[in-house]
Formats: C-alpha cells, sequence, structure tokens
C-alpha cells in the first residue's frame, strides 16, 4: 500500500504540470483584454505600463513558469511564514488578481470559511443521509420505505439546484419568514445569539446542497448493496448462523462501499464547483461566487488560480479513493 500510494502521488506531479498548462493556455486564447475596465481617460501610455506591470508584456512560456513558481513555490513559503512567524517569502512576487490588486491565496482564505460552512456543511449532511437510506432501501427492496426514497433521491437529483433554491425562498423566506433569504458573510460567530443565526442563514443552502447529494449517492449505495445481497459469500455467511445485522453491516456493507467510496470522494471537488449556483441564490461570498466575479472581470490569475485548485482537489480526492480501497477490501492489494 505504501509503494502505491508513493507511486501515485509520484504520477500526480506531471498530471497536474499538464492540467495546469492547459488551463493556462485555455485562458491566453480566451477573449477579452484586463484593461477593458479601465477608464477611457487613461493615457494609453499609463495603459501600457500598466500591462508591463501585470506582466502582460512578456512571452506565454515565461508568464507561464512565473506563475508556476509563485503557486508552487513562493505561495507555500508565505503560508510557512504566517504559520511560523519566518520571512522566506519576504519580498518574493506573489500571484496578484488583476481585479482587486491583491494576492490571490489571501482573496481566498478570506472566501475559503464561507465554502466549507455551506458546502462543507453540506456534503457531510448528504452523505450521513444517504448512507443508511440506501443500505436500508436495498435490504427492504420494493418496500414503502424503498418506493419514497426512490420518489425522493429522484427528485433531488432531477431537480437543478437554482430552482430548489428559488422555490425555499419562496416559502420560507417570503411566505414564512423563518430563514434568511440572503446569506449574511459578515456575520461573526462569538456567542449564542450569533451561531444560531448562523445555522438559520445555513440551512436553506445546505438543504438545497445536501438534497441533491444525498439523491445521488443514496442511489448508487441501494445498487452496490443489491448487487453484493445477491452474492454466494451472503449465503454462506448465512448458513454459517451468522446473524442478520452481522451478514449486512460487517460483510455485505464493507464489499458495497467500493464504488461508493468512488462517488463520496470524486464528489468533493464537484460540490465546490457544482455550489456556484447555489452560491449565487443565497449570496453567499464564497468560492463560486469569486470565480464568478473573475470571469466577468477577466481576471486570469484567479481564474486560473481557483480552476486549479478544483483540480487539485480532484486528483488527492481520487489518491485518496484508491487507497481507501485497500482498506476496505482486502482483496486489493497494491504492493
Amino acid at each position: 500500500m505504501l509503494t502505491f500510494t508513493i507511486r501515485r502521488l509520484v504520477l500526480a506531479v506531471p498530471t497536474l504540470l499538464f492540467i495546469s498548462l492547459v488551463i493556462f493556455l485555455l485562458l491566453e486564447l480566451a477573449p477579452g483584454d484586463p484593461m477593458a475596465q479601465v477608464p477611457l481617460t487613461v493615457p494609453p501610455e499609463v495603459k501600457e505600463r500598466m500591462r508591463e506591470a501585470l506582466g502582460l508584456g512578456k512571452p506565454i512560456h515565461i508568464r507561464f513558469g512565473n506563475w508556476l513558481y509563485q503557486f508552487f513555490i513562493i505561495e507555500p513559503m508565505h503560508l510557512f511564514d504566517v504559520l511560523f512567524n519566518t520571512s522566506l517569502a519576504e519580498g518574493q512576487q506573489r500571484v496578484i488578481s488583476w481585479q482587486t490588486r491583491g494576492p490571490v491565496m489571501e482573496i481566498v482564505a478570506q472566501r475559503m470559511p464561507q465554502t466549507l460552512w455551506v458546502v462543507g456543511m453540506s456534503y457531510i449532511v448528504g452523505v450521513l443521509i444517504a448512507l443508511p437510506i440506501g443500505i436500508y432501501s436495498a435490504y427492504k427492496q420494493y418496500s414503502w420505505f424503498d418506493q419514497i426514497g426512490t420518489f425522493i433521491s429522484m427528485v433531488g437529483f432531477s431537480v437543478p439546484t437554482f430552482f430548489t433554491g428559488v422555490l425555499l425562498i419562496v416559502i420560507f423566506s417570503v411566505q414564512l419568514g423563518w430563514f434568511p433569504s440572503i446569506y449574511d458573510t459578515t456575520l461573526v460567530v462569538n456567542d449564542w445569539a450569533s451561531f444560531k443565526m448562523q445555522i438559520r442563514q445555513m440551512v436553506m443552502p445546505v438543504f438545497v446542497l445536501a438534497l441533491y447529494n444525498a439523491a445521488q449517492i443514496s442511489r448508487f449505495m441501494r445498487a452496490s448493496m443489491l448487487d453484493n445481497l445477491g452474492q454466494d459469500y451472503v449465503r454462506t455467511a448465512r448458513a454459517k448462523g451468522l446473524g442478520e445485522r452481522i451478514v449486512v453491516l460487517s460483510h455485505v456493507l464493507r464489499n458495497s462501499m467500493i464504488p461508493v467510496v468512488t462517488v463520496i470522494a470524486l464528489g468533493v471537488p464537484q460540490v465546490f464547483g457544482g455550489a456556484i449556483i447555489t452560491e449565487q441564490v443565497f449570496k453567499v461570498n464564497g468560492l463560486g461566487q469569486l470565480l464568478i466575479t473573475a470571469i466577468e472581470a477577466n481576471d486570469l490569475p484567479m481564474v486560473q488560480t481557483l480552476t486549479f485548485i478544483f483540480a487539485v482537489l480532484i486528483v488527492v480526492f481520487n489518491l485518496i479513493a484508491d487507497v481507501l480501497y485497500g482498506v476496505l477490501d482486502p482483496r486489493i492489494r497494491y504492493d
């Protein structure tokens, strides 16, 4: 297992480099000019100096190399400086946003807590709801519980999140007034009252994303459980006199979790990307809204950095899923 993990980590390096090159080239080919939003009263020579200050006058390979060095070397050094009060990255040029003229990673760090509050909590809630529903639906196939679970899952997976979000706002915010329709990103949780307010404004966006995630994961869990419940080893375990709870939870569930782990692990970065719409509906000032704002402003360093972060999450969680295969199924050996 250790050899496999090291080998995958080594292979992840050229994979991420290739992904970063593709992202950089695609953004370079995209239409638009970062100087387009500069007021018309600014003289052309000043605009040209601004372009040179942003590094736009350099060849494409130089700019790509500078971005790699800043992202993989300077930014980790700056993080180390912040954590341990050192000065390794002092005076080094960081990745700068064209829109805010500030370091990109500092803006990402400011928006990350909002995304984790909403997206992270919704994914945890979705997984905790989906797994028991999928397990019990498979064990009680075609029962009333299975029929209701199937119906809710189909609705949750089919209805887009922007429609669900607007529907909840109309019902619970406009008509009933139970929850706020706009997420207050300036709220600081420092007492019981602010904590309750944070929970109230999280309920609707978390429910929207959790419903979508739970609908997908529960279907995979049910299908995987049904596939394993009819296997020979299950009949053998029952014939040996093992209890039904032990057969289902210790034998069937462990083998059934292998394909579900892939869905859960690869769903984490997809939720960060898919939460863009939900963050727009509830005005959550997170990474999704930051990406939309950067695209509208043609802020290529911000778009490139956020897109690459999503790519890194996909590679990392794909590795985590592969490692968990060997933990769940002793028949899988990587070494």
